[in-house]
């Protein structure tokens, strides 16, 4: 693959062996010594347009232990502030010599589009509500450590729907692997026509919970919602947070995860994301793994 923007044209057998690299690399991460030269004369650009911690620190990471140079973009801080397009920014940092783009937008299709001015390998890093592929790959990965094989394994992604790439790119990524993906929320964060990729919606959280495998909660996305679809704070913990009771309804030994930023006790209770369910910090460490097979594979073309 030279570009990674989101599931379109994956296989079973891709992600296999992008799984496969992430767990060389966990190995990496685990020596004294965390850093390869695998990148060694490489460049690689963490372009950000929207706030981020997990994702660009650990792209960031991920580039400096196969020991890639990292050039760190703030859009805050640019010139973009003065009126130059971001075709403009993207062109003038490829003449720096950058090998790989790693892309966030507020704007959906901005790294589609950075594909056509720029010869360098290009990530998305999450574009608007429309994909998250990175974040989708790590849930999947963290999921697959805890559940074993997703085959046939109901997943239930509780929160705003509407708006999440995240919720977006695990279903595609998730229904991919052969999971049974459960979507929930409040109604007015629900999609209208359906669910994404074939997973079920509903507004039951009972429904989705039942039986459930594995539990993943979602933030409201307070920045993308607009008219009048945002529910109190105090209407979604009755209805819809996760707590000890109603997480009781999924499997026992269901585990509970939360790609963050966490708005504690608002989707789900703080003891909860601080339990032995709770696998939120591993989401974070198996991060930086995934994403540095995510830039071996585009920047190298082969597995480890």
């Amino acid at each position: 693959m030279r570009h990674l923007l989101d599931f379109s044209g994956w296989t079973r057998a891709r992600v296999d062996e992008l799984f496969q690299t992430a767990r060389a690399m966990q190995g990496v991460l685990a020596r004294p010594i965390k850093q390869v030269p695998a990148l060694k004369g490489r460049t690689v650009a963490t372009v950000f347009f929207e706030p981020s911690t997990r994702t660009r620190i650990s792209f960031e990471l991920a580039a400096k232990r196969l020991g890639a140079d990292v050039v760190s973009f703030s859009g805050a801080t640019s010139s973009l502030k003065k009126g130059e397009s971001i075709k403009d920014t993207l062109q003038t940092l490829a003449a720096y010599g950058v090998d790989a783009f790693v892309i966030r937008s507020a704007a959906a299709g901005v790294p589609h589009q950075a594909t056509r001015w720029v010869e360098a390998s290009v990530i998305n890093a999450g574009d608007g509500r429309r994909a998250h592929p990175t974040q989708a790959l790590l849930d999947a990965f963290t999921l697959q450590e805890a559940i074993g094989p997703l085959k046939g394994k109901k997943i239930a992604i509780v929160g705003d729907i509407l708006h999440s790439r995240v919720a977006r790119s695990n279903a595609e990524l998730l229904g991919l692997l052969g999971a049974e993906v459960w979507l929930v929320g409040p109604p007015p964060l629900l999609p209208r026509r359906g669910g994404f990729f074939g997973a079920r919606v509903t507004a039951e959280l009972k429904e989705a919970l039942k039986g459930a495998d594995a539990v993943m909660a979602l933030r409201i996305q307070k920045e993308r919602v607009s008219g009048g679809r945002l529910p109190s704070e105090e209407d979604y913990r009755a209805r819809y947070q996760i707590t000890e009771a109603r997480l009781a309804l999924a499997k026992p030994d269901a585990p509970l995860l939360h790609p963050g930023p966490m708005n504690r006790d608002v989707e789900l209770e703080g003891a909860l994301a601080d339990g032995p369910r709770s696998l939120v910090l591993r989401q974070v460490e198996n991060g930086q793994a995934v994403r540095m097979a995510v830039l071996y594979h585009l920047l190298l073309g082969r597995a480890a």
